[in-house]
């Protein structure tokens, strides 16, 4: 829900939105910025996000404004839960599909309990490598910049807690699955390592984040009905 008084985004709103495929999370915040100037009638007006997306992801965005960006450091460190599918017996360079397949490997030897075994490898406090494709800053650089001109730099592990980490492989070798994690994890870098794991390779070929806290993907806008709404109530302030 819209909140009824419109300058109520400038005291502080929460909004849900569920990102769309290819949108970076900066298009998403880019277009609800520019929608509320145009309905308060403004030039300025804060409005950030809790939480990067890949742009091949889709999923919860929480879009916060006004006063409430204030509070996007807590909501960024809550747990999350992301669900998706990953390719077993391929990988590329950035982990997902964003690239193209550089090595394949035998997936035959695959069985349930060697996806058990791996998959219980990455259950609780684990370190995870970030990936070249990611937005972690070196020397004020991404390092998916220095990734897309075939530069490499040298990484350092971090610590992460998988709480959950559900499989689904009727349909071998795509493997479809579900996480609840800490903030940080990166599931590109968690499809590679469990390809590895079960001595193939793998990469992601779907993502889409369900949860963040409390916060839900079923309560989500659409961004296209977020945007109508809006238009909408700036027609009655008319």
């Amino acid at each position: 829900m819209l909140p009824a008084d419109k300058q109520a985004f400038l005291t502080g709103q929460v909004l849900l939105i569920n990102k769309p495929l290819t949108w970076t999370s900066f298009d998403v915040v880019n277009k609800v910025r520019y929608q509320l100037k145009r309905l308060l009638n403004i030039k300025k007006i804060k409005v950030g996000h809790a939480g990067t997306l890949d742009p091949l992801a889709t999923g919860l965005l929480i879009i916060c404004t006004g006063k409430m960006t204030k509070q996007i450091d807590g909501f960024q460190g809550q747990p999350k839960v992301y669900t998706g599918k990953l390719l077993l017996g391929k990988t590329t360079p950035s982990y997902d599909a964003e690239t193209e397949v550089d090595q394949e490997f035998p997936t035959d030897h695959i069985t349930e309990e060697l996806m058990e075994e791996a998959r219980q490898q990455f259950l609780g406090n684990i370190t995870q490598l970030p990936p070249m494709y990611s937005a972690v800053k070196m020397d004020g650089v991404p390092l998916y910049k220095l990734a897309r001109e075939g530069k490499t730099r040298e990484r350092k592990p971090r610590p992460v807690e998988i709480f959950d980490f559900d499989l689904n492989s009727e349909n071998l070798p795509e493997v479809g699955f579900r996480v609840h994690c800490t903030k940080g994890t990166y599931i590109r870098t968690l499809a590679d390592d469990f390809g590895k794991a079960v001595n193939s390779g793998a990469y992601l070929t779907e993502l889409c984040r369900t949860e963040i806290g409390e916060f839900k993907l079923e309560n989500a806008w659409e961004l296209p009905a977020l945007i109508t709404a809006l238009e909408e109530m700036k027609e009655k302030a008319e």
